[in-house]
């Protein structure tokens, strides 16, 4: 099970009303905390002076207006049969047992098969407007039949979804209450630097609001949940329950939204992650007036500009986003995006890595016409291309295996970089499931002490391109890398094809 925990409601089960349920074991609980668990989420944080030294008008001004949303999860389509919950004779029945005595157990002492109990869970949230709008994460009403909102003072009202975006996991709910209802402001994530004071609020365990108070111990935290990752990551308590529960300054504002931990135990370890309010209002204010969000969508893999790319390509610093391929007929390149492209500006955003491509790709309607600027062989080129709609926007290049290379009598060899090559010809064409126009330099073998292999060339990978020209067979491709280094260059650009991916891969000289 991975670490990272991204606050997925923990279900409460109504057997009895003491289990929870962490897939694929039932855990007794005891005590019974309010009847129901939930998530575990982190909040992000701000910094200035605290006032006398405590939180208290913070917390007085703000608990107010957060909320504790609970879910009633689809019914299970499965009864509950005879098999053992732990399989047969595991030394957990007796446990299992001991908290539910018989029931859902083997042997004579199974009751009829029934059906399975409905199970529900908690999470957090806030009311950003007075006419009752409350802002969560997606993952805490994700397949709910009904949703409840608890307010501070133990006013139980149902709850309506507005909109929801599983992108940046954000949710939108409505409730409707014959009072005023209080309300939280947003506040500005962009100032919040590590070291700044936060405090999170949200309902732990179902124990009801908490506050716990920390510091932001990092920013653009990436966990790979989702392509616009740019977490807030502090060191406040955050517990099941959190999630979707609000994260403070010192001002009383909300600068993000709890959502994630990193643990091995399912537990606070003082690593929580938050989404940005910079980030989240944006998201927030679309779901508002749409219900769903449409992306803007480019049509290209990316990755990262490292040191030695920049080398490569002449940049003068690691900074934009290398396009590694092109889908066919996308926007990008009817537009004329190039296979070996740095993007460094989009929509006059710069961008210094894939991440900000995008996220502002993704903040642009489909339809609009935006300018991109490219680092192209050594020279700015500025492209003009029509943003189109699709759910899938710009994604980076796979870093999968590739597939293993046949055997074959060896190549060529590039000594500088520690790469054994040989020709594509159509035995391996055949061998390896290649299209029969498929050219470049196969790696039959790679030095484990070279550079090539410290850069992640592995055997099986296609070398297309080198520095960006095309190299039909591995006599091109070696006199390519060779013509490199000799013409004084650090690193040297190699384009990649594995399996179906296609990537840049720099690998340089001084390691070889």
């Amino acid at each position: 099970m991975s670490p990272i925990h991204i606050l997925r409601r923990h279900r409460v089960a109504a057997l009895l009303g003491a289990a929870l349920i962490v897939s694929p074991f039932i855990v007794p609980l005891a005590p019974r905390l309010n009847g129901a668990l939930a998530e575990t989420v982190t909040p992000p944080v701000t910094g200035m002076t605290v006032p006398n030294g405590s939180f208290a008008p913070i917390v007085a001004a703000d608990k107010p207006a957060v909320v504790t949303i609970t879910t009633v999860m689809k019914a299970q389509s499965e009864t509950m049969s005879d098999a053992a919950p732990f399989g047969d004779n595991s030394p957990f029945d007796d446990y299992f047992r001991q908290f539910f005595g018989d029931q859902g157990l083997p042997g004579p002492r199974t009751p009829p098969p029934q059906q399975a109990p409905r199970a529900e869970a908690l999470g957090s949230g806030f009311i950003v407007a007075a006419d009752g709008t409350i802002v969560t994460n997606n993952h805490v009403i994700d397949g709910a039949t009904s949703i409840k909102v608890t307010l501070d003072d133990g006013t139980e009202l149902p709850a309506e979804p507005v909109g929801r975006d599983a992108k940046n996991d954000l949710a939108v709910l409505k409730i409707k209450s014959d009072k005023t209802l209080p309300t939280v402001k947003w506040g500005d994530s962009d100032k919040l630097m590590p070291g700044d004071q936060v405090l999170a609020f949200g309902n732990p365990f179902g124990l009801g609001t908490t506050v716990t108070s920390g510091i932001v111990s990092a920013r653009g935290r990436d966990l790979h949940s989702g392509p616009f990752d740019n977490f807030i990551q502090i060191d406040a308590p955050i517990n099941h329950g959190n999630s979707g529960g609000p994260l403070m300054d010192v001002s009383g504002n909300v600068v993000g939204i709890n959502t994630a931990i990193f643990s091995p135990n399912g537990g606070s370890v003082g690593v929580g992650f938050a989404i940005p309010s910079d980030q989240a209002q944006k998201v927030v204010a679309k779901l508002m007036k749409g219900g769903s969000i449409q992306y803007g969508y480019l049509g290209v893999q990316i990755q990262p500009v490292t040191p030695d790319v920049a080398s490569a390509v002449g940049l003068g610093q690691p900074s934009g986003a290398l396009v590694s391929a092109v889908t066919d007929g996308s926007p990008a390149a009817k537009a004329g995006i190039e296979t070996g492209d740095v993007v460094t500006s989009f929509a006059g955003q710069q961008i210094k890595d894939p991440k900000d491509l995008s996220r502002a790709v993704a903040d642009v309607s489909p339809g609009a016409t935006e300018r991109l600027d490219v680092w192209r062989k050594g020279k700015n080129v500025e492209i003009s291309v029509d943003v189109g709609r699709n759910g899938d926007d710009v994604q980076t290049a796979s870093a999968g295996g590739g597939p293993e290379a046949p055997s074959a009598q060896p190549g060529l060899r590039a000594p500088a970089i520690g790469l054994g090559l040989m020709d594509v010809t159509p035995d391996v064409r055949q061998a390896m499931n290649l299209a029969p126009n498929q050219r470049g330099a196969l790696v039959e073998s790679v030095n484990p002490d070279k550079a090539a292999s410290a850069s992640g060339i592995q055997p099986g990978d296609i070398i297309v391109a080198v520095n960006q020209a095309p190299v039909r067979n591995a006599r091109q491709a070696d006199q390519a890398i060779a013509q490199a280094g000799k013409a004084g260059k650090k690193s040297v650009l190699l384009l990649v094809e594995r399996g179906d991916a296609q990537m840049f891969v720099a690998v340089p000289f001084a390691n070889g």
